[in-house]
C-alpha cells in the first residue's frame, strides 16, 4: 500500500497507545494515519503482563482507567477479533496494620470515586484464592470489575476497529526524521517518502524521548528491566482474580492453567543508557535469575505451589518509567501540533483504552474531555532535560511502586537539585525540605533535641509539633517564609494590557502597583491557572504562580495571547528570590528594615511598590496566603541572604521565626484558600469553587470562557466547593467521600489540621444531578468516610478564620 503524502494527523507507534488513539480519533471521524517502524504491538506491548486495574489516587484517573474497562467489554463483538479480557476482579492484600490503614483508605477512595472496593476478611479472600497462604494476612480489598487482557489481542482488535473508521494504518515503515520548518512541525521523513501533517503523534514508547529530543521536545522517561515467570500449567482456574501482594511487591494473575508472576524490585536495573539497539523489535532481554530471586523469594510463603511446578518462561522486558510514576499525555509544550502519549510505567494496557480516548480529543478538539494533570506533560520542567536525572529519580519511583504511599511522602532521590541562596543558611536552622520541581523547599523546621526528617505514619506525624509552632507564630507574631521557587513571568509589550485582559478573568487594567488575584479558564469556563499579577508598567506585568505549575501555566499564557498583539512572556523565576513575611508583628519588623512607608495608607492591601532593604531593590506585594497581614518580598537572588539577614535581626525581638510549607497548608486551610491541583482545577468553574467574585461578568470585556460562565450563571451549578471539620482525633488528608443526608455526594480535595482551630479540616465539592445553592450545602447532614469509618462533620461556605478579612486588612 502506497504511502499518503499527507495527513491531517500522523500517530508514530503501533502499541496499544497509537492504536488506542488511532481508534478514538477514526471513531471521531478525524483523518489519521498511523506508522509502525515494524509490526504491530513490537515495542513494549506484546511482553506486556496484561493486568488491568482501576483506582489511582485521582479520580480523573481512575475515570480513564474504568473507561478502558468497558470499551474492552464491548471491542471483541465490536471488531469480531478476540481480545482475552476477562474481568476476573482484583484482590490487594495487607499484611501489616499499617498496610491495612492504607487499604482500608485506598477502599474510601474507591467510594468516592463509585467503585465497588470490598474488605474481605483472609479468610474470604483465600476463598477466591485458593492458592495462597493467608498466615500473615490482615485482610484484602476486592474489585470486582477489575481484570487481565491480551495486549496483543486488545491491539489488533483496536487496530481493526480503527482500520474500519478509515484510519490508514502501516506497518514496517520507520520515521527517520520529524520536519520542521520555522520552527513548526510540518510532517515526518521515512524511507518511503516525506508525509505532511498538521498534527503528529508519538506514542512510541521507550523510542519517544530519544524521537522528540530531536526537535527539543522534552519526555522524561527511561527504559527499566521488568521481568515476570510465567509457569508450566497446573491447573490454575481461569476465572481466579488478579492478585497483587504489595507488601512482598508482587503482582499474580492466571495464563493458560498457570501462573504469572512478578513484581517490581527495590533495586531496578536500567536499560540502554546509551540508546536502544535498532532494530529491538520483538525481542526480551536475557533472563536474570539472579536479580529476579528476591522476588521469588518473596513469593513462595504467599503461594507454597509454585516450588512444587516448573517455570515455562522468565520474561525480561524493558520498560517505559517516568520519574513520578504516572503516565505523559498532552500536547508538547515546547511545538505545537505536536501530542505525546508515553511512559505507561507496565501499566500501560489498563491504561491504554482510556488514554487513547482522552489523547484523541485533545488532538482533535484542542483539550481533554477532562482535567488530566497528574499525567500531563506540562507538570516537568528544567530537572527534567537531564536524562541522567530522570533516570535516577525514576529508579526510585519504580522500586516504590508497590511501597507504601505514605501521606506527604517526599522523593529522596537526585537531592538536593535546584536550591535558593537560603538552602544552607536554613539546613542549619534545622529545615526538614521538599522537592517540587527539583526545587528544595523548607516543609518544617525542628528544633534542637527534635529529630530532623520526616517519619511517615498514616497517624499524626513527626512534623505535627512543629508545624503547629509554625502555625502559631503567623497568627500571634511572625513568619518567614523561603517562596524563592515560585514561578514567575513577565509579560511586556505595548499589547500586555490587552492580551492578559482577554486571558484573565478579572480585570487586569489596573493602575500601575495594583496586585490582581485572577483565574484564567478554558472554554468550559474551567480554571486552567489560579495566579496573581502584578502591574509593573503601563505595559508590563509581574506574573506569580504556584512552583509546580511553571511549565503549565506558561504554556497556557503564551498560547493563548491572541494572535496579532505585541505581547512577550519571558519566565525570571531563577532571577528572583521570594521572601514571604507574614503575621500580626509583620509591619513592625518591615518597617525597621526599610525607609519606605509601609502603613495600610501608604500600601493598602493587594498593592505593590518598590522599596529599599539593605541596599537590595524589593518588589514588595502585599498579598497573603495563610490569612494574615503580611508581605511577599520580591528581590534579585544575589541579595536574598542580605535581606534575609536584616529581616531576622529586626524581627528578633517581634518572634520572628522560620517557617515551612506544610505550615502554610494548614493555614490556608483554615482560612479557606483554594489550592489548584487540588480543589480548582480545568473540571472546576470560578461560581462552583466561590471564585465567582473574581469574574469580570459586571464588565463587557470579553474573556476566554466568558461564554462558558454566562451560560452557568444562567443553568445554576451542580456542585458547590464547601469546607468540613470534623472533631476528635480524625486525620484528613484528602480523598474522603462526603456524605449529605446518609447519601454519597463527593469528596475532599483537600485535608489537614486547622492548629488555630483545634481540630482537622477539609474542602470538597457538594455534587447534585441538578443545580444547588447555598441554602443546599448548608442545610444537609453531613459525615466524610475515613479509611471506611463514618464520622459526623461540620460544613460551612464561610473562611473558618478571620471571615470578614480584617487580620489581612490591618
Amino acid at each position: 500500500m502506497t504511502l499518503p503524502s499527507s495527513a491531517k494527523t500522523l500517530i508514530i507507534g503501533g502499541g496499544i497507545i497509537g492504536c488506542s488513539t488511532a481508534y478514538h480519533l477514526a471513531q471521531m471521524g478525524e483523518e489519521v494515519v498511523l506508522l509502525e517502524k515494524a509490526a504491530l504491538t513490537s515495542g513494549s506491548t506484546w511482553h506486556a503482563a496484561g493486568l488491568v486495574g482501576q483506582l489511582r489516587s485521582n479520580a480523573n484517573i481512575t475515570q480513564l482507567l474504568g473507561y478502558s474497562i468497558d470499551l474492552y467489554n464491548r471491542l471483541e463483538a465490536e471488531t469480531g477479533l478476540a481480545t482475552g479480557w476477562k474481568m476476573n476482579g482484583g484482590l490487594r492484600l495487607a499484611c501489616n496494620q499499617e498496610r491495612w490503614t492504607e487499604v482500608k483508605r485506598q477502599a474510601t477512595t474507591a467510594h468516592s470515586f463509585g467503585l465497588d472496593m470490598q474488605l474481605l476478611t483472609p479468610q474470604e479472600a483465600q476463598d477466591l484464592w485458593p492458592l495462597m497462604d493467608i498466615s500473615d494476612i490482615v485482610g484484602a480489598a476486592f474489585l470486582p470489575t477489575d481484570g487481565q487482557a491480551s495486549p496483543s489481542d486488545i491491539t489488533q482488535a483496536l487496530a481493526k476497529g480503527a482500520r474500519a473508521k478509515g484510519a490508514v494504518i502501516h506497518e514496517n515503515t520507520p520515521v527517520t526524521e520529524i520536519l520542521t520548518e520555522r520552527g513548526k512541525m510540518v510532517g515526518v521523513r521515512t524511507a518511503a517518502g516525506d508525509i505532511a501533517c498538521e498534527k503528529l503523534v508519538l506514542c512510541c514508547g521507550q523510542w519517544t524521548r530519544d524521537l522528540a529530543r530531536t526537535i527539543g521536545v522534552t519526555v522524561p522517561l527511561v527504559s527499566v528491566e521488568h521481568q515476570y515467570m510465567l509457569t508450566e500449567a497446573f491447573g490454575v482456574p481461569s476465572d481466579l482474580p488478579t492478585l497483587r501482594d504489595p507488601d512482598r511487591l508482587t503482582y499474580y494473575k492466571e495464563e493458560v492453567g498457570g501462573l504469572v508472576m512478578g513484581g517490581y524490585e527495590p533495586n531496578g536495573i536500567p536499560w540502554a543508557k546509551s540508546g536502544i539497539p535498532d532494530p529491538f523489535d520483538f525481542q526480551l532481554l536475557e533472563s536474570n535469575f539472579d536479580h529476579f530471586e528476591q522476588l521469588v523469594e518473596l513469593a513462595l510463603p504467599r503461594v507454597p505451589k509454585l516450588e512444587e511446578v516448573g517455570v515455562k518462561q522468565l520474561i525480561n522486558g524493558p520498560e517505559s518509567f517516568t520519574p513520578d510514576g504516572n503516565f505523559i499525555l498532552g500536547e508538547a509544550p515546547e511545538m505545537a501540533n505536536v501530542f505525546v502519549g508515553a511512559g505507561f510505567n507496565a501499566f500501560g494496557i489498563a491504561a491504554g483504552g482510556g488514554a487513547g480516548m482522552a489523547l484523541a480529543e485533545w488532538v482533535a478538539k484542542g483539550a481533554p474531555p477532562y482535567d488530566m494533570w497528574p499525567v500531563d506533560i506540562r507538570r516537568f520542567g528544567r530537572p527534567h532535560t537531564d536524562t541522567d536525572w530522570v533516570r535516577t529519580r525514576t529508579l526510585e519511583a519504580y522500586g516504590k511502586h508497590y511501597t507504601m504511599a505514605w501521606p506527604s511522602e517526599e522523593h529522596e532521590s537526585g537531592r538536593p537539585c535546584r536550591r535558593s541562596p537560603l538552602y544552607d543558611r536554613l539546613k542549619a536552622s534545622g529545615a526538614v525540605f521538599g522537592e517540587k520541581l527539583g526545587w528544595e523547599r523548607p516543609n518544617w523546621f525542628a528544633a534542637p533535641g527534635e529529630e530532623a526528617r520526616d517519619i511517615y505514619t498514616f497517624d499524626q506525624p513527626n512534623w505535627h509539633a512543629p508545624v503547629g509552632r509554625d502555625h502559631k507564630a503567623a497568627r500571634e507574631a511572625a513568619v518567614l517564609f523561603d517562596q524563592s521557587s515560585f514561578a514567575k513571568f513577565i509579560l511586556q509589550g505595548p499589547d500586555a494590557e490587552e492580551a492578559l485582559q482577554w486571558i484573565a478573568a478579572n480585570r487586569v487594567d489596573k493602575p500601575v502597583g495594583a496586585i490582581i488575584y485572577t483565574q484564567m479558564l478554558n472554554d468550559r469556563g474551567g480554571i486552567e491557572c489560579d495566579l496573581t499579577c502584578v502591574r509593573t508598567g503601563h505595559d508590563s506585568y509581574y506574573i506569580v504562580t504556584g512552583t509546580g505549575f511553571a511549565t503549565h501555566d506558561f504554556d497556557w499564557i503564551r498560547r493563548n495571547i491572541p494572535a496579532g498583539l505585541n505581547a512577550q512572556l519571558v519566565d525570571v523565576t531563577s532571577s528572583n528570590a521570594v521572601l514571604a513575611l507574614f503575621g500580626p508583628r509583620a509591619r513592625d519588623i518591615l518597617s525597621a528594615v526599610t525607609t519606605a512607608d509601609v502603613s495600610d495608607a501608604a500600601q493598602p492591601f493587594a498593592t505593590a511598590r518598590r522599596i529599599g532593604i539593605a541596599g537590595c531593590p524589593v518588589l514588595a506585594l502585599r498579598i497573603t496566603y495563610v490569612g494574615e497581614l503580611g508581605w511577599e518580598l520580591h528581590l534579585p537572588t544575589e541579595y536574598a541572604l542580605t535581606v534575609y539577614d536584616a529581616l531576622h535581626a529586626a524581627g528578633a525581638t517581634h518572634g520572628l521565626r522560620n517557617a515551612g510549607y506544610r505550615a502554610i497548608e494548614t493555614l490556608r486551610l483554615e482560612k479557606g484558600y483554594r489550592a489548584w491541583a487540588s480543589d480548582i482545577g480545568p473540571d472546576h468553574t470560578p461560581d462552583e469553587a466561590g471564585l465567582g467574585w473574581a469574574v469580570k461578568m459586571k464588565s463587557n470585556i470579553p474573556f476566554k470562557g466568558r461564554e462558558a460562565v454566562a451560560a452557568q450563571r444562567e443553568a445554576g451549578v451542580k456542585k458547590i466547593l464547601a469546607t468540613f471539620t470534623a472533631s476528635g482525633d480524625t486525620i484528613l488528608s484528602g480523598r474522603e467521600t462526603i456524605y449529605r443526608n446518609g447519601t454519597r455526594c463527593g469528596w475532599l480535595s483537600s485535608g489537614g489540621y486547622g492548629h488555630t482551630l483545634g481540630q482537622s479540616i477539609g474542602m470538597g465539592y457538594v455534587r447534585a444531578t441538578e443545580p444547588i445553592d447555598r441554602d443546599y450545602v448548608l442545610s444537609g447532614d453531613y459525615e466524610l468516610e475515613v479509611a471506611t469509618e463514618r464520622v459526623p462533620a461540620q460544613v460551612t461556605l464561610s473562611p473558618l478564620y478571620d471571615p470578614g478579612m480584617d487580620r489581612v486588612r490591618g
